[in-house]
């Protein structure tokens, strides 16, 4: 298994705002965890070629959202927003809330999340996978195209079931993504 720091470190600065539009929006929807559809998500509402496919074949930010809602509440994921992290320091005498309210005073509102969702199995998979696809399309660096590629390969994962039931052909998105990195090089 390949180390998650090495992986960090080859991220361009556009999969990198990618990752924590992921977290952010799982944050947002009440998950503790960054599954395979949240990283579709972060990559639809950042700039770059995969946000550009996505959008080629007719996949809106708008219905990606939609559809992972429907999604995750079929599948019936929880959306605890960190009820069980924040009892455990209740029960130590910390008030998160009192830490919420500071923070967005002193910071803005939403500068203080806790806990952070943590990596999903599937979206570390969906990591490695993009390391994978990098490397052997003779690149240094992993970018949003090596990412997508990675949400795609993941057969099982959410992300490709929330394409699917968008009614996105997936081998059309990964040979346009090919095709893309392709003609760039």
């Amino acid at each position: 298994m390949t180390d998650v720091t090495t992986i960090y470190d080859r991220l361009t600065e556009l999969t990198k705002r990618s990752l924590v539009a992921a977290r952010d929006v799982a944050a947002s929807l009440g998950h503790d965890f960054i599954g395979t559809e949240h990283l579709l998500l972060g990559l639809a509402q950042t700039a770059g070629t995969a946000s550009e496919v996505l959008r080629a074949h007719g996949i809106e930010l708008g219905q990606l959202r939609a559809e992972t809602v429907h999604q995750l509440a079929a599948d019936g994921a929880p959306a605890p927003q960190g009820q069980a992290a924040k009892d455990a320091l209740s029960a130590l005498g910390i008030d998160v809330a009192a830490i919420q309210r500071r923070a967005d005073e002193t910071f803005g509102p939403g500068a203080f999340q806790y806990p952070r969702p943590a990596y999903s199995l599937r979206a570390k998979q969906v990591l490695q996978v993009s390391l994978r696809q990098a490397v052997e399309l003779g690149q240094q660096r992993i970018d949003t195209e090596h990412l997508l590629l990675g949400v795609l390969a993941e057969s099982e994962g959410g992300g490709v079931r929330v394409l699917s039931a968008l009614g996105a052909d997936v081998e059309a998105l990964r040979r346009s993504v090919l095709e893309r990195m392709e003609s760039a090089a």
